[in-house]
């Protein structure tokens, strides 16, 4: 499939969902238009490769951190007060799931809320089968579309990735991420902690660094082990809420640890767009 096609089959995909699902999702309340400090887009990985396990790990991450204290008080401390998220699961490009349309949270209420859709419809894993390969690329052009939709304003953009692999579907990532980035979103990705012998000379982490995270600030959490990630993804999260906190900091006596990267980036890019790219490992003490 040439680049073109996989780039319409995004787009026909993603827009069809979302439009679908927004009118289905009555279970949350949902303003018509969002005014909120960041607009966050969650996409997750539910390929073939995401057992039962690893499914409960990113469901049940995203509802712990969603709801937990530490987030609620990032979200009330910005200037707006609110954040708007979405929740969607990819696999192939083919394979595409809104969970959670476009809600605006500004309380205890509101990520609560959130979080019970997360929680009763996220992907479980028992039906991975079939779903096909790793399209990061894919990921990140259904993310870019439904912020491109998103109903309202938001002075930040950022598309959260979490995967346990390499991009093995779909177009090449690095073009996605251009694309995306030139539209000023930001890219951060988490990357789950594999279960198997990782390449020491190409941890995920840095191929993530490499050719998947990109625009302002961008970064990258890497958990040390999978007790470890709904920490970071918490982490992760106040960090992409709280626009200027300080990612050297840790108030929570967790070990952390910033490594930078060198980021392989187009010529075109600017100094701007590049910034900082950064590789978080995490591990708690």
């Amino acid at each position: 499939m040439g680049t073109n096609s996989s780039l319409k089959l995004v787009g026909a995909v993603a827009a069809a969902l979302t439009l679908g699902l927004q009118a289905r999702a009555s279970d949350i309340d949902r303003a018509p238009h969002f005014d909120v400090d960041v607009a966050i887009v969650f996409a997750v990985d539910f390929s073939s490769s995401i057992d039962p396990d690893t499914a409960d790990l990113q469901r049940n991450g995203h509802v712990a951190a969603l709801t937990s204290p530490e987030i609620i008080n990032s979200i009330s401390g910005n200037h707006l007060g609110c954040i708007a998220v979405t929740y969607f699961e990819w696999a192939s490009p083919a394979h595409i799931k809104v969970v959670l349309p476009w809600v605006k949270i500004c309380g205890p209420a509101d990520a609560e809320s959130a979080a019970q859709v997360i929680s009763k419809k996220g992907d479980t894993g028992f039906s991975r089968r079939g779903r096909g390969g790793t399209s990061i690329s894919s990921a990140i052009g259904v993310g870019s579309l439904l912020l491109d939709q998103f109903p309202g304003s938001a002075e930040r953009k950022v598309i959260d990735i979490s995967a346990n692999g390499e991009n093995n579907d779909g177009y090449p990532v690095q073009q996605a991420r251009n694309m995306a980035v030139e539209k000023g979103y930001t890219i951060n990705a988490i990357a789950i902690p594999s279960k198997e012998d990782e390449d020491p000379g190409r941890p995920l982490a840095s191929y993530f660094a490499d050719n998947v995270i990109g625009g302002f600030q961008a970064f990258v959490m890497e958990p040390r082990a999978a007790s470890d990630y709904t920490t970071a993804l918490r982490r992760k999260l106040a960090r992409e809420i709280a626009l200027n906190s300080d990612p050297y900091s840790s108030k929570t006596g967790d070990r952390i640890e910033w490594r930078r990267v060198t980021a392989i980036a187009p010529k075109q890019w600017t100094r701007s767009q590049l910034a900082e790219n950064f590789i978080q490992s995490f591990r708690i003490e």
